[in-house]
């Protein structure tokens, strides 16, 4: 189940003409996530599989499947760092057992994601996606 953070990307990708605004949009919202606390950018938080630089630390408020889910994320690439924010809508605020189930990949096509993004951009954003549902289930066992 979607967030309502995310359904408002989707209802204002509805009212944006075309892929550039679009684009745009997903930027700006990158440039508005906060800067991951540089301590936290090491090997262990970066994501294998992306062609620009990106880290995801899991940011878990309580314990076990009812915890809140949240991370922190930043990349070098603009784009990059607008799909964090995408992500961050769709999943900050999840219960830790709930982040598994969401289908990451459906909810990204309503946006049209999965047409608009280059091989590379995808298959990076299935990395960040794995990522996510991963340490969540650690997380929540």
């Amino acid at each position: 189940m979607a967030s309502a953070a995310f359904e408002d990307i989707v209802e204002t990708f509805e009212f944006l003409d075309g892929w550039e605004d679009r684009y745009r949009h997903v930027i700006e919202m990158g440039r508005a996530l906060p800067s991951m606390d540089p301590a936290l950018k090491t090997p262990a938080t970066k994501v294998d599989g992306c062609a620009s630089q990106v880290w995801i630390q899991p940011l878990i408020d309580g314990t076990g499947p009812d915890a809140s889910f949240d991370f922190a994320g930043e990349s070098d690439a603009m784009i990059v760092q607008g799909l964090i924010a995408v992500l961050h809508a769709l999943y900050a605020g999840q219960k830790l057992g709930d982040v598994p189930a969401i289908d990451a990949p459906a909810e990204l096509a309503r946006l049209g994601l999965d047409q608009h993004l280059s091989s590379q951009r995808s298959n990076g954003l299935r990395a960040m996606v794995e990522r996510i549902r991963i340490k969540a289930a650690e997380a929540a066992a």
